[in-house]
Parts: C-alpha cells; sequence; structure tokens
C-alpha cells in the first residue's frame, strides 16, 4: 500500500507518518510539506529504518499535485493553516482553495481512497450536557475562519464524493489535540510570544477560568496518528469522531493543576482577548473562544466500533504532556513543530507580527 499524505510535518501529521512506518501493510510513504523537514525528523517518523519514508516539497495552492499522488492507494490530507487570524483571505486560500485542490488532483490521479482531517470546529453549535453523534450539522461557527473552512470543506467533500462513487471517503473529526512534542507551535499559534511557557507549572497556576461552555474534548497526538492509520489501511466510509475521556471542564483542568476555579464571564474574557488580539500581542482571535465554548460534546462510539480506534491516553495524560513541553521547549525537526521557529528570544514572532503572518 502506497499512502500520500499532505501536511506531513505537523503535529497530527508527525504522528500518522510515524503509524503508517510501522504498520507491516503499508509499503510506501510519501510525505508533502511546503518545507522540508530536517534530518532528525526521518529518523524520528521512522524510528525501525524501513526506509518507506520520502519527502516531497509541496504546497496545496500551487503544486502540481497530479504525479505525487498518481499510483497511491490513499492519500490523507492533513495541511492546514492556522494563521495569519488577521489575513482570513490567506488561510482560505490554502485551506478552503487547497483542499479544493487536493480533492481534484486525487480524482484525476485515480486515488481509490481519500481522508480528510475534519475537525470538532466543523460542528454547528451544540449541547454540552450530552454527546452527539456524526448526523450532527456541520455548518460551523460562522464568525471564526477555522470553522467556516472546516465547514466549507465538508461541503466540498460532500460534491467529491457524489462525482467520485468510487473512491471510499473517510472524514475524521478529531478533538483538540495535544502532545510533548506540539507545545512550542501550539504556544506560537495561538498564545504568542508574550507567554513564558516556563510559568506552565501547577504550583504557578493557581487558578482555572470557570466560564459558561467551557468544557473540551482533547486527545493526544499519537492516538490521531493511529486513527488516520486505521483509517488509511481499513475499509471504513464516513465520518468519526475522535476525542478521549474525560470531557474537560473547568473543575477537571483545576484539579489536573492542583488549582481553584474562579467563575468569569464569558463577555469579559472574549473583550480582553480582542482587545490583545487587536493589538497584535496574541495570535488567537476571540472568535476561537467564542467556537471553543459552543462546539458540542462528540460521541465516539462509532468511532471504536466500526473504525477500531481506541485511545491509549486520557485527556489528562495529553494536558499533561503538553504542559511539560510547554515548560521544556519541547518540539521536532520540522518547520512547523521546530522549538526555535520563533527565533532567539522570540525575536521573529514579534518581527513578522503576531497574527498577520503564517
Amino acid at each position: 500500500m502506497r499512502v500520500v499524505v499532505t501536511g506531513a510535518t505537523g503535529n497530527i501529521g508527525t504522528s500518522t507518518v510515524r503509524a503508517l512506518a510501522d504498520d507491516p501493510a503499508v509499503t510506501e510513504i510519501t510525505g508533502l510539506a511546503r518545507r522540508e523537514p530536517g534530518p532528525g525528523a526521518a529518523r524520528e517518523a521512522d524510528p525501525g529504518g524501513t526506509g518507506k519514508l520520502r519527502w516531497a516539497e509541496a504546497d496545496v495552492t500551487d503544486t502540481d499535485l497530479v504525479p505525487l499522488m498518481r499510483g497511491a492507494d490513499v492519500v490523507i490530507h492533513l495541511a492546514w493553516l492556522f494563521q495569519p487570524t488577521h489575513r482570513p483571505a490567506v488561510t482560505w486560500d490554502s485551506n478552503a482553495v487547497g483542499s479544493a485542490r487536493v480533492f481534484d488532483a486525487a480524482a484525476r490521479a485515480g486515488v481509490p481512497a481519500l481522508v480528510y482531517s475534519s475537525s470538532v470546529g466543523a460542528y454547528s453549535p451544540g449541547p454540552k450536557d450530552r454527546a452527539v453523534d456524526e448526523s450532527w450539522p456541520t455548518h460551523g461557527w460562522p464568525e471564526a475562519a477555522y470553522s467556516r473552512e472546516k465547514a466549507y470543506v465538508e461541503r466540498l467533500l460532500d460534491t467529491f464524493e457524489t462525482a467520485n462513487p468510487a473512491c471510499r471517503v473517510v472524514r475524521l473529526r478529531p478533538g483538540f489535540i495535544f502532545e510533548r512534542q506540539s507545545a512550542s507551535e501550539q504556544r506560537r499559534l495561538f498564545a504568542g510570544p508574550l507567554l513564558p511557557g516556563r510559568l506552565a507549572r501547577p504550583d504557578l497556576i493557581p487558578v482555572v477560568p470557570d466560564l459558561p461552555g467551557l468544557r473540551l474534548q482533547v486527545l493526544h497526538s499519537a492516538d490521531a496518528g493511529q486513527a488516520f492509520r486505521l483509517a488509511a489501511t481499513g475499509r471504513a466510509r464516513g465520518a468519526f469522531n475522535l476525542a478521549a475521556d474525560p470531557a474537560l471542564d473547568a473543575a477537571e483542568l483545576a484539579d489536573l493543576l492542583g488549582a481553584r476555579t474562579v467563575r468569569l464571564p464569558a463577555r469579559g474574557v472574549r473583550a480582553a482577548l480582542a482587545a490583545a488580539w487587536s493589538l497584535h500581542l496574541v495570535p488567537a482571535s476571540p472568535a476561537l473562544l467564542d467556537l471553543a465554548l459552543q462546539v458540542p460534546l462528540m460521541d465516539t462510539a462509532r468511532a471504536r466500533d466500526e473504525l477500531g480506534w481506541t485511545p491509549r491516553h486520557t485527556a489528562r495524560e495529553a494536558i499533561t504532556e503538553f504542559l511539560e513541553g510547554l515548560r521544556t521547549g519541547a518540539g521536532r525537526d520540522t518547520p512547523p513543530l521546530a522549538p526555535d521557529a520563533g527565533g532567539r528570544l522570540r525575536g521573529h514572532e514579534f518581527a513578522t507580527g503576531v497574527g498577520r503572518r503564517p
């Protein structure tokens, strides 16, 4: 089996490539990325030295992807641009238009299976007191660019499936994905250069804000990688929710950190985040907070029953690893995950404009 993976050097991509390399059914992996990773990435992605993995520089917005996909048994589409939040046309071009180019190339190359990384963010606002299955509407939250783009790509896939009925299509909708090695990237993407990672210690976090609607599902990146491997190598079709237990609310996070909860109004927290975002002090837009407070809880029974997927890490373990990674500046030898991508004293992050550049 030959598998092509877009976005192979990111948080989900590195874990997916490693899971595929460990699978004897997979004989060749082509990892596509905008920037080729360092030598350590190949050793980490293929620790057994199987020689299955090769890298190819490719940008989903302008590279001719058909030759790279021709002869593949599966294409796994993970490439996604989170920044710049201040220039939504840039992320739209990469995420919405880029996904359309990936799907078109897969069809033209005659690839028999397509696996796409959707998200809990594609769902319309939903309940926090019960879990919804994959039939919940995927219209997203229109004010958040990330959600708009994820919902739009779901519609692109609807059209793709109608036009290409012979192609097996799988949509995985994970919750928030964390691991130790993703900490530096996620700090740059969402918190920005002003967050001191060394302070992410339980003894230095006395309180956790208790916001209305703050109840999130997360999973470990390695478990996400295994889900994409199962989707690629199996026969499953359709949509699958991915998340680990337990769902994390303020009480769970406070218990994890040995802190106490403080009830805060969502409006006040949002106003503070909006001000910081407008001043380019943080890269995450306030609409992302709105999205996090409104996404539904997901029922993962279908992934366990039909995909054969069971997470090995709990949600608390994933967050604990992530916090450890923040403290130590952890990362991987790929451009997105590199711990020193922000430059010395994070000067590159300030110089390029927080939230202004990819």
